[in-house]
């Protein structure tokens, strides 16, 4: 086999099987090597296509899976090239194509021969994989789904020209590698560096589950649109009462827009110092980012706020075009004011430099959207709708009389309050079951 002639794709992620394997189909008819370390190694390999099957939720041909899992995944310069916006041009092309060529010799390789060699007949169980249906560790249930199709698909390519056609255009729909097959991230640091890591189960909300708020929604979502279409956009800052779906809102957000090449990374203010390194990862590919930072606010002595307002604006490198800044916030202003700021007497001798200072940031956000709590009217809507959509059959005055005694003592008029609200009757239905 000519896995040292790749060219582009090589490096990969759990790897090591791709060339075991490679080296199995070399040598396990070779006589030089003991047969029963040959067959170890053979049943070594299947042991790690099944554990694979289990963290990946692969089915069908486990070898197949594998190899298209290796080429959803492998970041390189033809398949970055090619996420989102499909096939390119340059002999990139013709390396590309190098490297589908001896990936299809291992894609076509028969393994009979070897299995009948070393008496493993085990293999079999891997040709036709039935997986168990619990979910996914790696991907959600709609990519890994994908990734299992693309390996069928390639099956019924014939050349590997088929077989590039069928792969490029994987990378123009999903797009490649963590960035491409998932859609929401949060930021990890340790010894060797900052890192960009998937966010596998993010809440499957939508824009419609929030009941109200249609002008803040048709606000955000007009700034979002134009961000994914590639024009001139701000910054957005959700403000506003607690439990109004500010939260809620964002995550919708990277929902509605994954289609169409939004990410989202969700970061805390004790990380804004890696903030910069987060960007340097992200600047150069071919998707949106919205960089997400939720309940941002800041006591007077905490002052992270000011690594992010040169990120934001004021550092002589440009934030890249395909970047964006969304936060939530209870507070308006962000940093913690104080009267003594504005006072005429005290040790800081320009009191308005030390206002200025402090409203600088939320300043920086081009767009701001209030989420206010609702009025007794508008939360029994939210409930009415809630409990409806629900399935809850219940008199609509018992149902409000309980939603009003709950909301005493559980937050107050909010929309999460009527959430809970909702879902402690479907609690209490199930136990009645």
């Amino acid at each position: 086999m000519r896995e040292q002639e790749l060219i582009v794709y090589r490096d990969f992620e759990d790897g090591e099987l791709f060339y075991d394997c490679a080296w199995l189909m070399t040598h396990y008819d070779d006589d030089h090597y003991n047969e029963e370390d040959v067959r170890g190694l053979f049943y070594e390999c299947i042991h790690k296509l099944i554990e694979l099957a289990g963290t990946y939720g692969f089915h069908g041909n486990l070898w197949h899976c594998y190899l298209a899992n290796l080429l959803v995944n492998n970041e390189n310069s033809y398949s970055c090239g090619c996420e989102i916006r499909g096939e390119i041009e340059g002999s990139i092309n013709d390396a590309a194509l190098h490297d589908i060529v001896i990936f299809k010799e291992f894609y076509d390789y028969d393994f009979a021969p070897m299995m009948e060699r070393l008496h493993v007949p085990e293999y079999e169980l891997l040709t036709h994989y039935e997986s168990s249906k619990r979910e996914s560790q790696v991907y959600n249930t709609r990519i890994c789904a994908r990734i299992c199709e693309l390996a069928e698909k390639f099956c019924a390519d014939h050349t590997p020209e088929e077989m590039k056609a069928t792969l490029t255009q994987f990378y123009k729909e999903y797009g490649v590698g963590k960035f491409g097959l998932h859609k929401s991230f949060r930021v990890t640091h340790d010894e060797s560096g900052v890192h960009v890591v998937p966010i596998l189960n993010i809440a499957h909300v939508k824009l419609d589950d929030l009941v109200g708020y249609e002008i803040a929604k048709k606000k955000l979502v007009d700034n979002t649109e134009a961000f994914v279409n590639g024009r001139k956009t701000n910054n957005c800052l959700l403000f506003g009462d607690a439990g109004t779906g500010k939260s809620s809102s964002v995550k919708a957000i990277a929902n509605e827009y994954y289609d169409r090449g939004l990410r989202i990374i969700e970061i805390y203010k004790h990380q804004f110092q890696d903030l910069n390194d987060v960007i340097s990862q992200i600047k150069n590919r071919n998707y949106r980012f919205i960089i997400y930072m939720d309940d941002l606010s800041f006591e007077e002595f905490e002052i992270e706020y000011k690594y992010l307002k040169a990120v934001i604006e004021g550092g002589l490198e440009r934030k890249p075009e395909n970047i964006l800044i969304y936060a939530t916030s209870n507070r308006r202003h962000l940093i913690r004011e104080n009267y003594s700021d504005k006072e005429e007497i005290r040790e800081d001798m320009h009191t308005s430099d030390t206002v200025q200072e402090k409203l600088s940031l939320v300043y920086r956000f081009g767009v701001t959207i209030y989420f206010g709590a609702p009025d007794k009217k508008q939360f029994q809507t939210i409930v009415k709708t809630l409990a409806d959509r629900s399935g809850i059959v219940m008199p609509e005055e018992e149902l409000l009389l309980a939603a009003n005694k709950w909301e005493l003592s559980h937050g107050g008029l909010s929309g999460r309050s009527a959430q809970q609200f909702v879902d402690y009757l479907l609690g209490q239905e199930t136990k009645e079951v």
